[in-house]
């Protein structure tokens, strides 16, 4: 920039005026620039300003580090640790927060290698993925692990929760009839890691000996049951991230109350995630809510079937 300003100027004559109106700079700052001996470009102060976050940023940081020794599990959320902060007297905004947490965890993995994998697409009706998670919640007057089961839908990213005690094939088998009947139909395949009330033995490859119950209810249900390699999450990355999207959301406010039974906890996470389909928008078209895709979708569900 400032040798093309003293190009405008030595060279072709140009007028201060518009040399400002061409590059935006202010005539000034040109004439202060003509004026420096060397053509070197001029070294500014870096601007200082202050955030409404500084006065708590120790104390964020301290939360981050020591959210780095626990479990994915029990880490706090960016939501969580703004309204710790607002409890202890913080005024500032929620952005001000995320910016702060987003910015120290770019920091802290700067040097971090990180794997590239491609997105997967899928069309309406075409697969759902299903998962386990453990979560804790006070039942009865006592802390009890729970195990809850995630259903979602590829397309449409419909969800649907069920607390168990087990993950016995029995609390599966209910936890499928349960989420198929709530989003309204069966689509043609479902994609599963390696559980062992679903797969007897992993082969090389793609090859399973499925268990003789689960292949029944497949079976039964008529979907094409498909199962991801050994250690590749990411192969069901939908309902990975719906598990720890709900632990932020809708379990850190079961965690805040004393249920009666698990029938009672379950009829208030069927609420929650109807309530969620409204609120949530559709990551691929943000126009529209995870409700209004599940709508498009469910014309291209299988029917239910009637329970043997």
């Amino acid at each position: 920039m400032l040798a093309k300003i003293r190009r405008m100027h030595f060279r072709d004559g140009v007028p201060l005026r518009d040399i400002a109106k061409q590059t935006g700079l202010s005539r000034n700052t040109i004439r202060r620039w003509l004026r420096e001996p060397s053509e070197s470009e001029p070294k500014f102060a870096k601007r200082v300003s202050n955030s409404v976050v500084d006065p708590w940023s120790e104390q964020l940081r301290l939360w981050l580090v020591a959210d780095t020794r626990r479990t994915r599990r029990e880490r706090r959320s960016a939501t969580q640790m703004y309204e710790d902060l607002r409890a202890a007297g913080y005024d500032g905004s929620y952005d001000r927060v995320s910016a702060f947490v987003r910015n120290w965890k770019k920091e802290r993995d700067s040097g971090a290698q990180r794997g590239a994998f491609v997105p997967l697409a899928f069309e309406y009706g075409e697969a759902f993925q299903f998962d386990w998670s453990c979560e804790y919640v006070f039942i009865g007057g006592l802390r009890r692990r729970v195990e809850v089961a995630h259903m979602k839908l590829a397309a449409s990213r419909a969800f649907w929760l069920v607390a168990y005690p087990t993950q016995s094939h029995e609390m599966l088998f209910d936890a499928h009839a349960r989420a198929f009947v709530a989003l309204g139909g069966v689509p043609r395949r479902g994609i599963y890691d390696n559980m062992k009330t679903a797969v007897d033995k992993v082969g090389p490859g793609k090859e399973r000996a499925i268990n003789a119950r689960f292949h029944a209810m497949c079976g039964h249900y008529l979907f094409e049951p498909e199962f991801c390699n050994r250690a590749a999450g990411w192969e069901k990355g939908i309902v990975e991230k719906n598990v720890q999207d709900r632990r932020r959301q809708i379990w850190h406010d079961a965690i805040g109350i004393r249920w009666e039974s698990l029938e009672v906890l379950n009829i208030w996470l069927a609420e929650r995630c109807q309530q969620a389909w409204k609120q949530l928008r559709h990551p691929q078209w943000p126009e529209l809510s995870v409700e209004d895709a599940l709508a498009d979708e469910r014309p291209r569900l299988m029917q239910v079937p009637r329970a043997c």
